[in-house]
C-alpha cells in the first residue's frame, strides 16, 4: 500500500475518518536511504542467564552509533526505542521463558514505529538436552507471535546462534544490522541460522558494490526497476535486462541509474552467451547476476492449455537453468567470478500455491530446489546462490489484484492477511536481494528467503486469538 495513503489515514481529518469508517491504518514506515542511521531510537539489550551474545550484539550497535539501554524486567524507558534485542542463548530450563517474559515485556511495550525485534538463541538442533532443546525451540514460537502482534511497522525476527559462533561479533554483524535496519521493512517472524564462519570484511557499509558488475533481468520495471536502482545505488555498474518490447522503459530505467540497456530474450537460446558478451565489454567477470526476469498467466488447472503452461515455466524456471549453465562456465568470458553471487526472485506461490496458479507455483517451487541444488553443485566455482519468496508486492504484475479490488471497493482490504496488514514495495524486495548478494551474507548459501510481512511464519494472521 503506497505512502500517500498510509499517511493520510494516519493524520489528522484522515486518521478520524479511518477510525470512523473502519479504514485499515496501514502504518508510515521508516524507508531506507544511504547513509541512515541504523534505528530510530535507542536500542534496548537484555540477556536471560550467563549468554554472551548480548553484550556482543550492544557492542555492535554502540559501533553502528546506536544508543544502547539495559533491558531488564525493572526498566523504565523514557524514550520509545528503535529496537529489542535479547540474548537467550543461555536459556536451557523452561522456567528461562519466563525470565523472557518479564524482561520482555516493558521493552516491547516501548517500542517506536518500524522497531526491531530480534531474539537471538541456540539452535536446537545443537543442544543434546531434552529441556534445553524444547526451551530454545519455543522462542520460535514466541518471536513469530510477537511479529503477528507487534504494530507500527514494527517486525520481529530470530537468530538461532550455533554455540561455536556465540559471542564472535564478526558472524553476528552483518546479520544484526540488516535485520534490524530498515532495510528489512518486509521480513518478519523468520528463523535465521547463524553460524561460525569465515566472515569476508566488509570495506564500505553504504558502497559494498563499487566496482562491482550486476546484471538485473526483467529491469524494465516494477521489482527488477528497483532492483536495479539498489545496486547502483550500492556501487554496481547494473546491467539491465529484460525483453526488447520493453525497450524505452528499460533505457530509462538504465540511464536514471547510469548502467547498460540490453535488450534480450531470455529464454532463447544463447541468451546466457550474450549476457556473457555483455558483461565481458566492462569486466573479465560478472559478480552478481539477479534473475528477476518473471510471467504469469493465470488460470484453473484444468482450463490451462500447453501454451499458458510451458510459456510460465519457461520464463520463470527454464530460463535460469541455461544461464546458469553458461554463466558457471569458469571458461565463459564475463561469466561468473570465482565468488560470484547469484540471486533468484521465487514466489510464496511456490510455498503455498495459488489459485489459478499451477503453473506460477510449480516455476517458483522448482526455482527455490534448483537454489538449494544448484548452491551445492556452484561450491566448486567458489558462488553462493540464494532466492527470495517475495509475498504480495504492489508492482505491474499484481496490477490485476488492485484494479479488481478498487472495482469492488475492497482495494483497502488487500494485504490484511499479514501482520504488516499491508502489500509490500518493491524497494523492500530489492533490500533483500542485495543482503544476500552482498558480502555481509557471505555464509549465506542455498536459501530462499520470505519476504512477505510475515504471512508465510505460521498460519494467516487474523489479527485476533482464534
Amino acid at each position: 500500500m503506497a505512502d500517500g495513503y498510509s499517511n493520510f489515514v494516519n493524520n489528522g481529518f484522515g486518521k478520524k475518518l479511518a477510525k470512523q469508517i473502519g479504514l485499515p491504518q496501514p502504518p508510515v514506515l521508516r524507508r531506507y536511504e544511504v547513509g541512515q542511521d541504523l534505528l530510530d531510537g535507542p536500542a534496548a539489550v537484555g540477556t536471560v542467564g550467563s549468554g554472551v551474545v548480548g553484550s556482543t550484539a550492544a557492542a555492535i550497535l554502540r559501533g553502528s552509533g546506536a544508543d544502547v539501554v539495559d533491558a531488564t524486567a525493572e526498566a523504565t524507558y523514557s524514550d520509545k526505542l528503535g529496537a529489542f534485542v535479547i540474548d537467550v542463548t543461555a536459556a536451557t530450563k523452561l522456567t528461562d521463558l519466563e525470565t523472557f517474559r518479564e524482561i520482555a515485556i516493558p521493552a516491547v511495550k516501548a517500542l517506536g514505529r518500524s522497531a526491531r525485534v530480534i531474539v537471538m538463541a541456540t539452535t536446537p538442533s545443537a543442544l543434546d538436552d531434552v529441556e534445553a532443546a524444547a526451551t530454545a525451540q519455543a522462542f520460535e514460537g514466541i518471536t513469530r507471535s510477537i511479529g503477528k502482534e507487534l504494530r507500527a511497522g514494527g517486525s520481529a525476527n530470530l537468530f538461532w546462534i550455533d554455540p561455536d559462533a556465540q559471542g564472535d561479533a564478526a558472524v553476528l554483524e552483518a546479520p544484526l544490522r540488516f535485520f534490524g535496519s530498515s532495510r528489512a521493512a518486509y521480513v518478519s517472524g523468520q528463523p535465521i541460522r547463524i553460524r561460525k564462519h569465515a566472515v569476508t570484511e566488509v570495506a564500505d557499509w553504504h558502497q559494498p558494490f563499487a566496482g562491482q558488475v550486476a546484471v538485473i533481468t526483467g529491469a524494465a520495471r516494477g521489482i527488477g526497476a528497483q532492483i536495479a536502482r539498489v545496486f547502483a545505488r550500492a556501487g554496481a555498474h547494473v546491467i539491465a535486462v529484460d525483453i526488447p518490447a520493453a525497450g524505452d522503459a528499460l533505457s530509462k530505467v538504465a540511464n536514471e541509474i547510469g548502467g547498460t540497456s540490453l535488450g534480450l530474450d531470455i529464454t532463447s537460446p544463447d541468451a546466457g552467451a550474450k549476457i556473457a558478451e555483455a558483461v565481458a565489454r566492462h569486466a573479465d567477470k560478472l559478480d552478481v547476476i539477479v534473475h528477476n526476469a518473471g510471467i504469469t498467466r493465470d488460470k484453473l488447472f484444468v482450463n490451462t492449455d500447453e501454451a499458458r503452461w510451458n510459456s510460465v515455466v519457461d520464463v520463470n524456471l527454464g530460463a535460469q537453468f541455461r544461464i546458469n549453465e553458461v554463466l558457471l562456465d569458469p571458461a565463459t568470458k564475463g561469466g561468473l567470478k570465482d565468488g560470484g553471487r547469484i540471486v533468484s526472485v521465487a514466489s510464496t506461490s511456490g510455498i503455498g500455491g495459488n489459485r489459478g496458479q499451477a503453473n506460477y507455483a510449480a516455476a517458483k517451487a522448482g526455482v527455490m530446489a534448483l537454489t538449494r541444488c544448484s548452491a551445492i553443485e556452484a561450491v566448486d566455482y567458489g558462488v553462493r546462490i540464494n532466492a527470495v519468496c517475495p509475498g504480495l508486492i504492489e508492482t505491474g504484475m499484481t496490477k490485476p489484484i488492485f484494479d479488481r479490488a478498487k472495482e469492488r471497493g475492497t482495494q483497502d482490504k488487500i494485504g490484511q492477511l499479514n501482520p504488516l496488514k499491508r502489500p509490500g514495495q518493491p524497494h523492500e524486495l530489492a533490500a533483500m536481494g542485495l543482503f544476500l548478494a552482498s558480502d555481509e551474507a557471505s555464509y549465506v548459501n542455498g536459501q530462499a528467503f520470505p519476504v512477505d510481512g510475515g504471512l508465510t511464519a505460521s498460519m494467516p494472521y487474523t489479527g485476533k486469538p482464534v
